[in-house]
């Protein structure tokens, strides 16, 4: 396996066993990569699901324009990747973004975002948090599975909404966004196109994911073998973290139609 060794083209691969994978210890770009993609999933996971969950509750009481609201909310998560980081790097741009400007109206003097490294990383978790609209959906499909009466029923015995929802509409969901977290877990460890695109990692590595790092050790440094290794430990600690996932988890979430 290309992890297992050195290979700089056109040389040929050369075994190094462990090596590669003992300088990753040592490596504190990858230790920064590792943690601001950790920190990247907790800002857009979580938040995500919740603000996905609040506009599905919120559109799906909508009756007229719920068709355009639903493929307002969605159309963001079928815009290409790349125009999508330029849209945002416009809006973020401290000279003349729309954001600045809009807080330049009320007498706020913005932060440079993405060339602030305090910035940068909260900066990437909202242009993230931009494709919510594929939680929307899925959530609302997950709605609409919902007993009409059981709703009715609680209502009868005096249940108010939040009441409602805990007994009711949660059950039904909790295995949603079990699975909506697992996906949006992995998706979180993928991201590279706005980090390459607006800051190429900066500034001060504040925006290096491990994505992005395995790209740049691969193709602009070269080190094909040190980028397959850490390819590779990226893997297995997504797979890791996924198993423990459904190991522990999963016994949490009542399966509609699962034996007991």
């Amino acid at each position: 396996m290309l992890g297992f060794t050195t290979w700089e083209p056109p040389l040929a691969p050369r075994w190094v066993g462990l090596d590669n994978l003992s300088a990753l210890i040592g490596d504190p770009r990858f230790g920064r990569a590792v943690l601001n993609t950790i920190v990247y999933g907790l800002g857009t996971v979580v938040p995500g699901l919740a603000i996905g969950l609040g506009l599905a509750l919120l559109l799906g009481g909508v009756r007229r324009g719920g068709a355009v609201l639903r493929t307002t909310v969605f159309m963001p998560a079928v815009i290409a990747g790349v125009a999508t980081a330029l849209m945002w790097g416009w809006i973020l741009n401290p000279r003349y973004g729309l954001l600045d400007g809009i807080l330049g109206l009320a007498g706020i003097d913005g932060p440079a975002w993405l060339r602030d490294p305090a910035w940068a990383l909260p900066s990437m978790m909202l242009i993230g948090l931009w494709n919510v609209g594929i939680n929307v959906v899925v959530y609302l499909a997950a709605l609409g599975t919902v007993p009409r009466e059981l709703h009715d029923a609680a209502a009868l015995d005096g249940a108010g909404a939040v009441a409602r929802f805990r007994h009711v509409t949660w059950p039904v969901l909790l295995p949603i966004t079990f699975y909506l977290a697992i996906v949006n877990a992995i998706g979180a460890s993928q991201v590279f196109t706005p980090t390459y695109v607006l800051t190429g990692g900066g500034p001060d590595d504040a925006t290096l994911t491990t994505a992005l790092y395995i790209y740049q050790t691969a193709f602009a440094y070269g080190e094909l073998g040190y980028a397959s290794a850490m390819a590779i430990v990226v893997f297995v600690a997504v797979l890791a973290l996924t198993a423990v996932g459904f190991r522990f988890g999963g016994r949490r979430v009542p399966y509609l139609g699962a034996e007991s």
